[in-house]
């Protein structure tokens, strides 16, 4: 009935959408298997994408060659830049979603790739020859063979959906959760866990008053996430924010007694920085309110998304405490929200390629990870796709460094580090985030992408472009020079001190208080000048020139570190004849099995002294 493909992807969601087009867009044969065909990339959260750190990953997967970016711009209904008065390591793009049209859009991308095949089943086991993966098999006895599988099943591995002292089986409401193949992997050798994620109710906006809560609108020049020539924003609609209060609270507290989350019948451990409600509540007691942000979920539909209440509380006590909130007095609730239980494998069981160590081409991505969030699932996902590729058609593993991307970070702190809580993209994660700025990720990655075959020609061709544009006005500011009877009544108007002698733009902008739009004032040669280039490169240019020192720092302690990535160990390395090394620091590296000493020095328990009696031994 089916032909063995190079590439099986279980799941569609963020990972599984990106993993496919990945794999199949550099020329593997992809079967993509999804319970549901109708919740291809489905956001079974919030309907948004980017936020701090997590913009930056999407602009990492737009400059690669993935998607996620395209659809997020070609479907959003607002945005924002994050953090835009702090610097730029700290910008952060983020889109609100029209959520139906961006499922919709992602399902065309894939239909539109000739590589990709579809099939609606569940997918309840693997097959294993001679430890490697062959193929998978479906809840119809339905035997899909292929070279590597992708793993992305999200929070359908023995899911389990809980309201109040209601639970029931589900990997989303109203849909089954997903069962066999978290025993048949534990039984290969696997270990597993249990984690919790949460959603907040949803409500008709239609009931809500809006006078009594504050708008949140959109950047009045709002930017876009990919690289390409996705067109801007020439309308958006707008969030808002309310605020929980006491009345609130005590009426949360009412459904304590009946929380499964107080009650001990969820045993998985939460995202840290995203509680719930009432553990926000409970955690929080000092505190008299906590922000609502109310969430349109697109251009043509009220249902509103209630950002900050996710709660698994009972409907009634979710309902009561809703209509105490300002705006909320007259509201009806769609569907309440609810807390779901999933299996999760420990990170650490993977290779930096996101390959299993115990089975041969068989990859996870996402959830399944142990991360929560739309982009590090994505991200996940496209890293998996092309590794999978690279594999079956006997080409290197594709790894980037945490100094190239915030992708590197987040694999390297999985596999290094583990979690036994949902993992969440932070800037302070980054060393090196002056380095891997929103900004930049093109100039980063997109190389990298075309070389894999993932990026096209007109991707290569604009960051051309742009980094012809920037040297070409970098340029022209460091020649620009400006005398003190010109100037210095500008300056004036900036709060800006005065200069004694005629200086060039160049250092002038080197000032925090100046700005490279500021220039349009200074002289009709520089205004005329600058005219000619786009926003994004005068923001290039401001930001090589007022952050030169600092990039250069980061640069040499990126290349210093570096040089321990090079410094490989031999897969056979017996790390019981290390007598000297402390027995934490033995076991934790025969667990991790590290392939440098740069990745043994990232890994918790593994101590400085450690990696010197390593270094030792290996000869360094």
């Amino acid at each position: 009935m089916f032909k063995e493909y190079d590439v099986i992807v279980v799941g569609a969601g963020h990972a599984g959408c990106e993993a496919a087009h990945a794999a199949a867009t550099m020329g593997s044969s992809v079967m993509l298997i999804t319970m549901n065909m109708q919740t291809i990339a489905q956001m079974s959260c919030n309907p948004a994408m980017g936020g701090v750190a997590k913009g930056q990953i999407v602009r990492e997967i737009d400059a690669l060659g993935g998607m996620s970016g395209i659809v997020t711009d070609k479907t959003m209904i607002q945005f924002r830049m994050l953090n835009s008065s702090k610097g730029p390591a700290m910008w952060s793009p983020r889109a609100q979603s029209d959520r139906m049209k961006f499922a919709e859009e992602w399902r065309s991308v894939l239909e539109q790739n000739t590589n990709i095949d579809f099939w609606q089943d569940m997918v309840k086991g693997l097959i294993v020859e001679k430890g490697k993966v062959v193929g998978v098999k479906t809840g119809l006895d339905i035997e899909i063979r292929g070279k590597a599988v992708v793993l992305t099943n999200g929070t359908f591995l023995n899911g389990l959906i809980h309201i109040g002292e209601k639970n029931f089986g589900g990997g989303r409401t109203a849909e089954k959760a997903a069962k066999g193949i978290t025993e048949q992997l534990i039984k290969m050798g696997f270990e597993a866990g249990r984690m919790k994620t949460g959603t907040p109710p949803r409500v008709d906006g239609r009931s809500l008053d809006y006078t009594k809560m504050e708008e949140q609108k959109g950047d009045l020049h709002p930017g876009k996430f990919s690289y390409t020539l996705t067109e801007p924003l020439t309308k958006q609609r707008s969030c808002y924010i309310t605020y929980t209060n006491q009345k609130v609270h005590e009426i949360l507290k009412t459904g304590f007694e009946k929380s499964p989350m107080f009650a001990g019948r969820i045993k998985g451990l939460g995202p840290r920085y995203c509680p719930s409600v009432e553990d926000k509540i409970n955690r929080f007691a000092d505190k008299d309110r906590h922000q609502i942000f109310v969430e349109p979920e697109g251009w043509n539909t009220v249902e509103i998304y209630v950002n900050g209440f996710s709660t698994s509380l009972p409907e009634d006590v979710q309902y009561r405490a809703l209509s105490k909130i300002p705006g909320f007095e007259n509201v009806r609730m769609f569907r309440p929200g609810y807390a779901i239980e999933y299996d999760y494998f420990p990170p650490t069981q993977l290779n930096l390629s996101l390959e299993t160590k115990l089975i041969q081409n068989l990859y996870f991505a996402g959830q399944i990870n142990g991360t929560t969030g739309y982009e590090e699932a994505a991200c996940q996902g496209l890293m998996a796709g092309i590794n999978a590729h690279n594999k079956v058609k006997g080409k290197e593993e594709f790894i980037l460094k945490r100094s190239e991307a915030y992708i590197g970070v987040l694999i390297d702190d999985l596999i290094n580090k583990g979690t036994d809580e949902p993992y969440r993209m932070f800037t302070s994660r980054a060393e090196y985030r002056i380095l891997l700025r929103q900004d930049n990720a093109d100039i980063r990655l997109t190389e990298k992408g075309y070389a894999l075959g993932l990026a096209d020609e007109d991707r290569i061709k604009l960051l051309h472009i742009k980094k012809q544009q920037t040297a070409e006005l970098l340029d022209e500011v460091k020649k620009w020079k400006v005398s003190p009877e010109y100037i210095n009544p500008h300056l004036e108007q900036l709060n800006s001190a005065p200069i004694k002698e005629k200086t060039s733009i160049y250092n002038l902008l080197k000032r925090p208080d100046i700005s490279i739009n500021d220039i349009y004032n200074f002289t009709p040669e520089t205004k005329a000048s600058l005219a000619i280039y786009s926003e994004e490169i005068r923001n290039q240019v401001e930001i090589n020139i007022k952050y030169e020192h600092y990039v250069e720092k980061e640069q040499k302690m990126a290349d210093k570190i570096g040089n321990l990535e090079d410094l490989r160990i031999s897969e056979t390395l017996n790390y019981d004849m290390l007598v000297a090394m402390s027995k934490e620091g033995r076991e934790k590296l025969k667990k991790v099995k590290p392939k440098t000493i740069g990745q043994a020095s990232r890994i918790s328990g593994v101590s400085p002294a450690d990696i010197s009696i390593l270094m030792v031994y290996i000869g360094r």
